[in-house]
C-alpha cells in the first residue's frame, strides 16, 4: 500500500443534544464505549487529535479547544481546531460517529486529490464532518471571522471529491450519527447485535 502523508484529526464534539437530555453528545455510549471514544479509536494513527468542545473525558494525548465564542457552531469549531494542525492534511469528523472506521479515514486519505474528499451518504447527501482536507485550503476557507458562519457556504470555494463508500449487507453506515433518542436507541441496537 501507498504511504500516506502523515495527518491530524480535528473531531468536532461540542454541542448539547438538546433531543438526547442536554447531555454532552459525543459522551454517549453505544457499543460499550462513547461515541467519541469511537471516532478517536478510528483515528488512532493520527500525528495528532484535537478535539474541539467543552472539557469532556478522552484520551491522555488529546489535546482538547473551545471553539469562540463557545457553541458557536462548525466554522467557529474547525477554526479552534486548525490552530493545533501541523500536518499538510487534516481529517475533520463528527463526534458522535459510533461505527466509524480506520478503513475508512484511510480510503479518504488515499483519495485526497484536490482541496478535499468527503463521504455522500446513501441519500446523496455531503457528510462536511466526515472528510480528509488540505489544511491549508481548509484554513483559509474557515479563517476569516467575518466569514460564512455555515460550513457548507464557507466550504463551497473549494475542489471537493465525494467518497461513497461500500456498506456491507447488515453493516452499520460509517456516516450514522445520533441526534434523536430514536437514532441513539437504533445505534445501540446494532452495536449490541455486532458483539452479542
Amino acid at each position: 500500500m501507498e504511504e500516506l502523508p502523515p495527518y491530524t484529526a480535528v473531531v468536532l464534539a461540542g454541542g448539547r443534544a438538546a433531543r438526547l437530555g442536554g447531555q454532552a453528545k459525543p459522551q454517549l455510549d453505544v457499543g460499550g464505549r462513547t461515541m467519541l471514544a469511537a471516532v478517536l479509536e478510528a483515528v488512532a494513527d493520527a500525528a495528532g487529535r484535537v478535539v474541539v468542545g467543552p472539557p469532556q473525558p478522552t484520551a491522555p494525548d488529546v489535546v482538547v479547544v473551545r471553539e469562540d465564542p463557545p457553541g458557536g457552531g462548525p466554522v467557529a469549531a474547525l477554526r479552534a481546531g486548525l490552530r493545533d494542525v501541523g500536518t499538510d492534511v487534516v481529517a475533520v469528523l463528527a463526534g458522535d460517529l459510533p461505527f466509524l472506521t480506520a478503513a475508512l479515514v484511510a480510503q479518504l486519505r488515499s483519495r485526497l486529490r484536490g482541496d478535499g474528499v468527503l463521504v455522500v451518504d446513501d441519500a446523496g447527501r455531503d457528510q462536511l464532518l466526515l472528510g480528509v482536507w488540505r489544511t491549508a485550503a481548509l484554513r483559509a476557507a474557515v479563517g476569516a471571522p467575518d466569514g460564512p458562519t455555515a460550513l457548507h457556504r464557507a466550504l463551497s470555494g473549494l475542489d471537493v471529491d465525494r467518497h461513497r463508500p461500500t456498506v456491507p449487507p447488515g453493516a452499520p453506515a460509517p456516516w450514522v450519527d445520533c441526534d434523536t433518542p430514536e437514532e441513539l436507541a437504533a445505534a445501540r441496537e446494532v452495536a449490541a447485535h455486532r458483539h452479542g
